[in-house]
């Protein structure tokens, strides 16, 4: 069995997803990271950077880094289609993206609770947020401008980067903005949303609830 320590409304329901979407079964160790010491120390021996999510095999090799933990699950259940194989022609887009979300969006996000770790004053964090926030506007924006899409980034056929930016893109500065910037983007985000296969899912982990889109 696999162990997944993760986190409602977190990068970690990406995961969550496909694990879902490939039918593997997992266990879930609940870790909200920002939140809690307690969290941090739960996810401690197997991260020591205290973050989630982090993937326990079941024979203890640990996986860390959302992006690597999807694409080892695709690449290991390649008759998911889930991402482009290595001789694929599309290889090189799919981890392209998957690292620009990855390195250029999410690691922003370890700003946003507490810019003191910039050495920010605590009279300059609100601005130092808003500052992330239009960056990370900027970086979609820029990746919305570079690809041609079908149904999903890479074409027609959904993998784990429409996972990856779907979730992602629920963050601040919120879908509302996101859609504006990224409009491509945004069709593919909204069919993500909307795959029945995952509606539980999100019922349960990143709920649609009144006004969540801000």
């Amino acid at each position: 069995m696999i162990t997944l320590y993760g986190a409602a409304g977190s990068g970690s329901v990406a995961v969550e997803a496909a694990l879902t979407l490939l039918g593997v079964r997992y266990d879930l160790v609940e870790a909200a990271t920002w939140v809690e010491e307690a969290a941090r120390e739960r996810v401690a021996p197997v991260n020591p950077m205290r973050q989630v999510p982090a993937l326990v095999l079941p024979g203890g090799e640990i996986m860390t880094e959302s992006a690597a933990i999807l694409i080892w699950l695709a690449d290991s259940h390649p008759e998911s289609g889930l991402a482009p194989a290595p001789a694929d022609p599309e290889r090189g887009r799919f981890l392209r993206w998957m690292l620009y979300v990855s390195s250029a969006i999410y690691a922003l996000y370890w700003i946003k609770p507490d810019p003191g770790r910039l050495g920010v004053p605590p009279e300059g964090h609100a601005r130092t947020v808003d500052h992330v926030h239009d960056r990370i506007s900027a970086a979609w924006r820029a990746m919305d401008e570079q690809i041609d899409p079908g149904r999903y980034v890479l074409g027609d056929r959904l993998t784990v980067l429409d996972l990856y930016v779907t979730v992602i893109s629920r963050f601040g500065p919120w879908r509302r903005r996101f859609y504006a910037t990224a409009p491509k983007l945004a069709s593919i985000v909204h069919r993500v949303d909307a795959d029945p296969r995952l509606a539980q899912l999100w019922a349960a982990r990143f709920p649609f609830e009144p006004g969540w889109e801000m």
